[in-house]
């Protein structure tokens, strides 16, 4: 037997792209963030997956996704497995039954998947060193208004690499 679906999760699955979030007045994006959560709960109790880390950066993704274009504009995941919310705002919500199983969203970022997830990626600590070639590229063609984000966690920021790209950030 099934549950219905809260009104939170109704709305969440009225959004197909960062269009239809970007689309809600501010006053509805708490509404998101709890059908966010319930949906997450909800699926990893069937398949399994990375928990705690997608509940915390439910409100962040969203932020994110409401103030860029990631259209245009980069977001680099790294740590990878805190991409759910992410792929569920960015017309993914079909896969997520089949939440890392064959034929469903995979556990992390996947360019396969979306043109929003740029990278393959999970505990690399490489986001931030991307982020500023990217942004260098960027200048150097001339588009220099695009924005790269990156999202690191606690483990990946303690990686070489990332402190690197911290450090060339700086030019």
């Amino acid at each position: 037997m099934t549950t219905p679906m809260s009104a939170a999760e109704e709305l969440v699955r009225s959004i197909q792209g960062p269009h239809d979030l970007k689309a809600l007045p501010v006053d509805r994006l708490p509404e998101v963030a709890t059908g966010l959560r319930e949906m997450i709960c909800d699926q990893i109790q069937r398949t399994g997956g990375h928990f705690a880390s997608n509940l915390g950066v439910v409100e962040l993704t969203i932020a994110l996704h409401y103030a860029f274009d990631f259209a245009s504009d980069r977001l680099l995941w790294d740590v990878g497995h805190q991409c759910y919310p992410h792929k569920l705002l960015t017309g993914r919500q079909d896969l997520f039954a089949k939440l890392k199983l064959k034929g469903g969203m995979a556990g992390f970022p996947e360019p396969r998947e979306s043109k929003y997830d740029l990278f393959s990626v999970g505990h690399a600590g490489t986001s931030i060193s991307t982020a500023v070639g990217l942004a260098m590229g960027d200048a150097a063609q001339g588009q220099g208004q695009r924005k790269a984000v990156c999202v690191i966690g606690d483990s990946s920021i303690i990686n070489g690499v990332a402190m690197d790209g911290l450090n060339a950030a700086g030019t």
